[in-house]
């Protein structure tokens, strides 16, 4: 998998391309594809076959073949639903459990890690790398629209407070829908590119608690009569789902429009190991929680009440497992979808940018003909986890985007 996250996908080159760019691309691409064949051809047809299977089938089949315990089952299928609205038992859903598990850090394939200081110190990392280059960083200036040509070419941004950018690159690491239908004047793009953005998946059932606590879980299941951390406090905890028909359940609720009664979560305590996030004594905890319908039939997250219902059948549940958890609560923030779409910018506060199932992957992220971070406008690219190889934390598709305008500034 690693030469195709790492590379642009081999995408046909535009109408309009001179002969030499299309000479260029064809060469390209039979490169690729020589390439992916061999790899294809080295694994066997066993091997091969049994890929396939896990791209293309349910999680659930994929962990009842290696799996016989239902608690370790339902541990590992929660990577492979996580931030979707799909279910265990839904076709191609082997792909996104695969996508979780094939990272690595420090060289260590599987393995995650907590960012010291938090996930911001990541983008504090980037953009320092980014200024010692040479780049003026501007922060808290919304960009109100893309500044387009009459020829159909990029010519900046247009911020909020009236200010106009101007430069012949753009790069876009908002969602595709956010950058084309919102950003982008209206009859701009060709008409069969906006039906194609205008209907992608971008649902999503995903809702995060951050909490602050006076004290760590004490987890009856571990009988330890002291409050200190120990390893049960340092990786992901999974709470709620004992078995991957639990899973489903959870699912189906959200299915017939009401979040989960017993929901799916997924706990970290990055305080534990990250003394810079927390006062002496005290703890932060995420909570990664499923499923929670955008709109749900049963009430309205603008609701105080319906939220905070819904944020203590949380803490219950943790509860159960964790006797005196609600008690240790100092405050807490919950982000519904609707709050990751208008805070965030994550339209439908879809976490991946769009949906991550085998109709939206490779060729076909973000949309069919436009998977080289290129777009219909000339000098505009998109950059973030919209775009091929899609979500995560691993600056794949930023890095990717980024050797393709190079390439096309030593064209120009």
């Amino acid at each position: 998998m690693d030469p195709l996250l790492d590379s642009p996908p081999p995408e046909t080159a535009q109408n309009g391309a001179s002969f030499n760019d299309r000479l260029k691309d064809k060469l390209r691409k039979s490169a690729f594809w020589a390439s992916f064949m061999r790899q294809a051809l080295s694994l066997g047809q066993k091997d091969l076959v049994d890929f396939m299977d896990l791209l293309l089938s349910p999680a659930s089949k994929v962990l009842n073949k290696w799996f016989e315990t239902d608690v370790l089952k339902a541990t590992l299928a929660t990577d492979a639903v996580i931030g979707s609205t799909a279910s265990v038992h839904t076709p191609g859903s082997g792909y996104v459990l695969l996508h979780h598990v094939m990272g690595e850090t420090d060289g260590e394939r599987g393995i995650w890690s907590y960012v010291e200081g938090g996930m911001g110190s990541v983008s504090s990392a980037i953009a320092n790398a980014a200024r010692e280059s040479g780049a003026h960083i501007v922060t808290s200036a919304e960009v109100s629209q893309l500044m387009i040509k009459d020829s159909g070419t990029v010519n900046g941004v247009l911020l909020a407070d009236g200010t106009e950018v101007l430069s012949p690159i753009v790069l876009s690491n908002a969602t595709p829908y956010k950058t084309f239908l919102e950003l982008v004047p209206n009859n701009t793009l060709p008409d069969d590119f906006t039906r194609a953005l205008k209907y992608s998946d971008y649902s999503s059932a995903t809702t995060k608690i951050n909490l602050a606590v006076d004290k760590l879980p004490q987890f009856q299941c571990c009988k330890l009569n002291h409050p200190d951390a120990g390893p049960q406090h340092v990786g992901t905890i999974h709470i709620g789902s004992e078995s991957m028909e639990e899973i489903d359940l959870a699912c189906q609720d959200a299915v017939n429009g009401v979040p989960s009664r017993r929901p799916v979560i997924e706990m970290t305590i990055p305080s534990v190991l990250d003394k810079t996030i927390s006062p002496p004594g005290k703890h932060v905890i995420n909570l990664f929680v499923q499923y929670t319908p955008y709109k749900p039939s049963d009430g309205s997250w603008g609701d105080s009440a319906y939220r905070e219902s819904f944020a203590q059948k949380c803490f219950s549940l943790i509860e159960e497992y964790a006797p005196g958890f609600s008690s240790s609560i100092i405050g807490y923030d919950m982000l519904t979808p609707p709050d990751l779409e208008r805070e965030i910018g994550l339209t439908g506060g879809n976490i991946f940018h769009g949906a991550m199932g085998l109709d939206s992957l490779f060729l076909m992220r973000p949309v069919k003909g436009w998977s080289s971070y290129r777009t219909p406008l000339q000098g505009l690219y998109l950059c973030g986890s919209g775009t091929h190889p899609g979500g995560g934390v691993m600056g794949a598709p930023g890095r990717n985007a980024a050797h393709v305008v190079l390439q096309d500034v030593e064209k120009r």
